[in-house]
């Protein structure tokens, strides 16, 4: 008799994303005449940069002429990309990261997902609430999460991020082995500094924890004092693992590219309680898995280092910055407390409210599309996120809308402009 992994039975029914999209549908089949603006899901809406794509274009004519093609590829990456990415991401900002510690992936999600596979069932894991639900999701998958009793899992240390606390987590107040941080935070837009950054290596290098560092946003903090990866922190190579992508830094949503760093010195533990060095065991886990990224799209990712690529990310970072900031003011304006849109391109409004209530007040009344707090976690209700990923025009369209949902005595029909 086959049987399923009943761990998936655990998982709860619909997907933050898919929900959104199912609700928008129905909206949409019941209005077809209204144009929706969308500024919940995290997809971005620039084209590529002109320098990727002139050289995605020339790998592909590579793959067509015998004396250039090739087959499968070094499931790590090509060394052409990972020493790159060593030199400009890591070791420019002083971070002693090498080449073969990088390893190449179709994307950070992926590679959030599958990293937990070569820990132990029984670690007891620590996420953030709210918090981007992959994390929370393969866990439950891989059986670590215990029951479900009131909107959480018994079995997962729960770190809470409110106004109270500025959306950054605590350090645990009992013991956990794998723990996992985002920053910029994703949906709240919080960034770490320095200081707050050294506190979490350092429990981890007290406590014998291990941190999975989601940096897939990275690149749109501006403030030079802030971490934009937690190897800058002193003896962080023993105690973290980084993800990094592509997807939001060059708009690679599409083409699917990323990274993850897992540093020699990195480290888990036997039953025994001896030293497991963590590089080998991912490498063979992708070795195992996976046949690594096209040709193509790793030539297209390593353009985005080169100095007209540099310059072409810079602008698709500006453009969407410049989203984050007018809705961040515009959310102030109407009263509203926000996190985000600085350093960050999310905004998390306080709405003090029901957050699905809020999503559904905005599309119906609206025809604009947040993300619903709750959705992230318990401490997300109250809450939406609103995404600084799409034209400015739009931004702009979608802002008067809201303006005229909750300014007295304005015209609530401008979502039929």
């Amino acid at each position: 008799m086959i049987k399923v992994n009943e761990n998936y039975l655990k998982i709860q029914p619909s997907y933050l994303f898919s929900e959104i999209a199912r609700r928008v549908s129905s909206f949409q089949k019941e209005n077809p005449d209204v144009e929706i603006c969308r500024l919940g899901i995290g997809d971005v809406t620039l084209p590529l940069p002109r320098a990727c794509i002139d050289v995605f274009h020339k790998a592909v004519d590579e793959m067509a002429d015998e004396s250039t093609f090739r087959g499968y590829g070094p499931e790590q990456g090509y060394g052409f990309l990972r020493e790159k990415i060593a030199r400009e991401d890591f070791q420019s900002r002083g971070a002693d990261i090498s080449p073969d510690e990088i390893f190449v992936s179709d994307g950070a999600k992926c590679d959030v997902g599958n990293i937990q596979e070569i820990f132990a069932s029984d670690i007891k894991v620590a996420i953030p609430d709210p918090v981007y639900p992959v994390y929370l999701d393969t866990n439950v998958m891989a059986g670590r999460a215990g029951s479900f009793h009131k909107g959480r899992y018994d079995g997962i240390v729960y770190l809470d991020c409110t106004g109270e606390n500025g959306y950054l987590p605590d350090l645990p107040k009992e013991h956990a082995g794998l723990i996992y941080l985002c920053f910029p935070n994703n949906p709240t837009g919080a960034t770490i500094t320095r200081e707050g950054l050294t506190r979490w290596v350092e429990y981890a290098r007290e406590n014998k924890a291990l941190i999975l560092y989601d940096a897939a946003y990275e690149a749109f903090i501006g403030d030079k004092d802030l971490p934009r990866s937690i190897y800058e922190i002193d003896d962080a190579r023993e105690v973290a693992i980084e993800f990094r992508s592509y997807s939001k830094t060059a708009g690679f949503t599409g083409v699917r590219c990323a990274y993850t760093v897992v540093p020699k010195e990195c480290r888990a533990y036997t039953e025994r309680n001896e030293k497991q060095l963590l590089h080998g065991l991912w490498n063979r886990r992708q070795s195992t898995k996976t046949n690594g990224v096209s040709y193509p799209v790793q030539r297209a990712a390593e353009a985005v280092y080169c100095q007209e690529g540099k310059a072409q990310v810079r602008e698709l970072i500006a453009y969407y910055m410049r989203n984050a900031d007018l809705i961040r003011k515009e959310m102030t304006g109407l009263g509203f407390d926000c996190t985000g849109g600085e350093n960050s391109p999310y905004i998390w409004v306080d709405v003090r409210e029901d957050s699905w209530a809020m999503f559904d007040t905005l599309l119906r009344k609206g025809g604009v599309v947040c993300t619903p707090g709750a959705g992230f976690g318990r401490c997300g209700e109250g809450h939406i996120r609103i995404s600084a990923f799409n034209s400015f025009q739009n931004v702009q369209k979608a802002l008067k809308r809201i303006r005229d949902l909750f300014t007295p005595g304005a015209k609530t029909q401008a979502r039929r402009e």
